[in-house]
């Protein structure tokens, strides 16, 4: 896990949320979006990672400040 925020990863239970830098899963979940849900409330102020089945990640959101309009 590559930078701070909650981590949604594909497990052998499933999915998991994972806080960055844990081993361990906070929460194991059937499906991914039920891994979802649970990752946008624990993912206040911090970024919230969705990894495919293979592992690498396919989306980001954030929920912190993000400067309005975005920089880029």
């Amino acid at each position: 896990m590559s930078k701070k925020g909650q981590h949604v990863v594909p497990s052998a239970d499933g999915w998991s949320v994972k806080k960055a830098g844990s081993a361990r899963a906070t929460s194991t979940h059937q499906t991914q979006a039920e891994a979802i849900a649970a990752a946008t409330k624990i993912a206040q102020k911090t970024e919230l990672y969705i990894h495919g089945r293979d592992g690498r990640i396919r989306e980001r959101n954030s929920y912190c400040n993000d400067p309005i309009p975005p920089k880029g």
